[in-house]
């Protein structure tokens, strides 16, 4: 009895197991607390831990420790830029690709819808917005995914016939990859906006900024990406949401080009006022070097690493390499972070692009930890949770990258490869920093923020991966 006394006289000492409400709870009441953050494996479902127990661990830890290292041997090289015409054969004056899993006009978003129309005005296609839905809707136009194209694009992510795009090539695998420019940020038509200026934009892009730039590359040579987004990181991006670092990096390296090629100085000067005012000009090539890193990693027997994830506003996609170019979708999720003035979370459209390819190669949301300005933009409470969200992903990985640092947690790499296996085990889910656009077509963005993709993506990939493995 006096042991009993004498526990109701000290104070207590508490390890919390699972529901963060009990810790949250003895904190408010000032009790010392560990928590110890469990989960049933697999959220409880008994099918799903049964086929995770039954996998041959040895067999895939082998063909996921190659993925890792296909993914940290990559060399991703900005060696041109091309139009799509040129170098995608899918496409046609009559073919839009658009970001995320293939979908059909009558299950499109919004700002899809809007931008869609905004291109095919773009291309002298049709003279309205309303001839070009009559195109639409007559069947004459066809839509294809971006990663189809061996491409990728932001949020709606049009690429159609007469855009210029980024080329980066993987040289140690040989492989390349394309994405559009970025076009800036508010009413653009990644956004949905296809307005007069947002065309008049997208020429002018294409006939003075291309060719210009296509230019400058020839007499720069090869630029790495890798050392750029390497240098970023250190610099605060986080390379989805935060580019301004990588931005200036790249302005460092390419306007010394520019400046011998263009003589024009009204031209020179609206190029250079473009490109250094606006801080998300790496984005784009930041995805076209996340596609040419990730796509000699399909196609591996036995692999669980996501290869591809993306989004077209509608529904959410992943591959895994086992499993080529298939792809495993559930409805995406709604992004929460800070809005434009006057904008509120019912003006947003669900979660849209192919930018998520970020995240897939280990930047992006995986490295929010290491870029403190971008944390009040996407809405994260502090850079403590932003580190947070960084340790989270580390659990649903290969490993860390030896290439792409994080200064603030103390020099460790990227969380880099994401495993099937284990985001359905842990239930943790791959963290995405976003922008966000309006619900409906032609406003443009309304702000930015994070979201996680959707559980089911996973557990689908998982349970066609086990078919392979005869396990179901």
């Amino acid at each position: 009895m006096s042991r009993v006394n004498d526990l109701f006289g000290t104070s207590l000492q508490v390890t919390n197991i699972g529901l963060e409400i009990f810790r949250d709870t003895l904190k408010q009441q000032h009790v010392s607390t560990v928590h110890v953050g469990w989960r049933p494996p697999a959220e409880g479902n008994v099918l799903l831990a049964q086929l995770l127990d039954r996998m041959d661990t040895q067999v895939i830890e082998q063909a996921n420790q190659l993925a890792f290292e296909r993914i940290n041997v990559a060399e991703p090289m900005l060696t041109g830029v091309k139009y799509a015409h040129e170098v995608l054969a899918e496409i046609d004056r009559w073919t839009v690709g658009h970001a995320g899993p293939p979908l059909v006009w009558s299950d499109m978003c919004g700002p899809l819808k809007g931008a869609v129309l905004g291109a095919l005005v773009y291309e002298g296609l049709a003279s309205t917005l309303a001839e070009a839905e009559a195109h639409v809707l007559s069947g004459r136009v066809k839509f294809v995914s971006n990663h189809a194209l061996g491409a990728v694009g932001p949020m709606t992510g049009m690429i159609t016939y007469s855009m210029p795009l980024w080329e980066v090539t993987n040289t140690t695998f040989g492989n390349v990859a394309y994405c559009t420019f970025n076009e800036g940020l508010g009413k653009v038509m990644r956004f949905g906006a296809n307005g007069p200026e947002v065309i008049d934009r997208l020429r002018w892009m294409e006939k003075v900024l291309a060719p210009a730039l296509q230019s400058a590359l020839a007499l720069s040579g090869p630029l790495s990406m890798k050392v750029i987004m390497a240098k970023a990181l250190a610099m605060g991006d986080e390379m989805h949401q935060r580019n301004t670092g990588a931005t200036s990096l790249f302005i460092r390296e390419i306007m010394k080009h520019v400046v011998r090629v263009v003589s024009n100085q009204d031209q020179l000067a609206q190029i250079a006022e473009f490109i250094t005012g606006n801080d998300q000009f790496f984005l784009n090539l930041a995805m076209a070097s996340g596609k040419a890193i990730m796509d000699p990693v399909k196609n591996i027997p036995n692999c669980t690493v996501v290869t591809a994830m993306s989004r077209n506003g509608t529904r959410f996609g992943i591959k895994i390499s086992a499993l080529g170019d298939r792809w495993f979708e559930a409805p995406v999720n709604q992004p929460k972070g800070l809005y434009f003035p006057g904008y509120t979370e019912d003006d947003a459209n669900p979660d849209i692009g192919d930018s998520a390819i970020t995240e897939t190669f280990g930047i992006g949301g995986f490295a929010m930890g290491s870029s403190p300005a971008v944390v009040r933009f996407v809405g994260a409470s502090s850079i403590d949770e932003a580190i947070a969200y960084s340790k989270e992903m580390q659990e649903i990985c290969v490993g860390l990258s030896p290439h792409y640092i994080l200064p603030t947690m103390n020099f460790i790499g990227t969380a880099t490869g994401i495993d099937v296996r284990k985001v359905v085990q842990s239930g943790s889910l791959p963290v995405i920093n976003t922008g966000m656009a309006h619900k409906q077509p032609g406003i443009g963005q309304v702000g930015a923020g994070i979201v996680k993709a959707p559980y089911a993506c996973f557990t689908q990939a998982l349970e066609a991966f086990a078919e392979t493995m005869d396990l179901t």
